[in-house]
């Protein structure tokens, strides 16, 4: 069993549990059900830098990131930076995130932020919008071409965006649908955790243009961003690279302008 196998299994009683201790009625009262959501999509279309700037505090490859930063600050210094959209880990046991993560970014930003989970069941979908997100990850390895429609039908139903990321072209392949804002390619390998930018090269031309095309894992330097821009990617999301350092907002800041130089 690989780990992503081993998150969804945990990920899924986590989930029912939750279900049955906060129902969907409660979600759906939330002050931040009714707010008007921010499109990504829109942003990276118009944005020179298309950085998705992430807080995580660990993750199962890399183990403790950053464990000592508020995601107040974090959120406020992204902004400031000039970043597109804030990606906000929210799950617990192999990341180190919550709920309310999400929700103190969304009172400390007005940017877009991406609720970054592994995705389940539509009741994650109703708690994304109740917690302030604008957008939703949908991972296509861990979900079947009837969910995947499912969940993005959904999720648009909510005015939220979808970002639907792949490992490899099957996956892209059984993806593509209209319910699709954003497709993103994951660099990283799930089974030896290797990062090469080929995947993004060689699944950008297999993505149809009606998609922003989002380019994950493995982008520390901005020299990655100038490969992968000719390939048609309009956004790329950076999370330890920022948030291995004191400060990721100042260095989200200080990366922007070196590529914008």
């Amino acid at each position: 069993m690989n780990i992503l196998d081993k998150i969804t299994l945990d990920k899924r009683k986590e989930v029912e549990l939750k279900k049955s201790l906060i129902p969907v009625s409660q979600l759906e009262q939330s002050v931040l059900f009714e707010k008007q959501t921010i499109s990504l999509a829109n942003k990276l279309r118009h944005s020179n830098s298309g950085i998705i700037a992430e807080h995580k505090r660990r993750s199962p490859s890399k183990s403790v990131i950053n464990n000592s930063l508020n995601v107040q600050d974090v959120a406020k210094g992204y902004e400031s930076a000039g970043v597109c959209g804030m990606s906000v880990l929210t799950d617990g046991k192999y990341f180190g995130g919550s709920l309310d993560d999400l929700l103190t970014a969304r009172a400390s930003c007005n940017m877009p932020l991406l609720r970054k989970e592994f995705i389940i069941d539509e009741y994650q979908m109703l708690e994304a919008k109740a917690y302030g997100a604008d957008v939703i990850l949908l991972i296509a390895a861990i979900l079947t071409r009837d969910e995947i429609k499912q969940f993005s039908t959904f999720a648009k139903s909510l005015n939220l965006d979808v970002l639907l990321e792949v490992h490899n072209e099957a996956e892209l392949q059984k993806s593509i649908m209209p319910s699709l804002d954003m497709l993103g390619v994951n660099n990283r390998d799930l089974k030896t955790f290797e990062v090469s930018l080929e995947t993004s090269k060689t699944l950008s031309q297999l993505i149809p243009n009606d998609f922003v095309k989002v380019s994950e894992s493995g982008i520390s330097n901005t020299n990655a961003i100038k490969t992968l821009k000719p390939y048609g990617y309009q956004g790329f999301l950076i999370g330890e690279n920022f948030m291995k350092t004191d400060n990721p907002g100042v260095s989200a800041s200080t990366f922007i302008k070196t590529l914008e130089a």
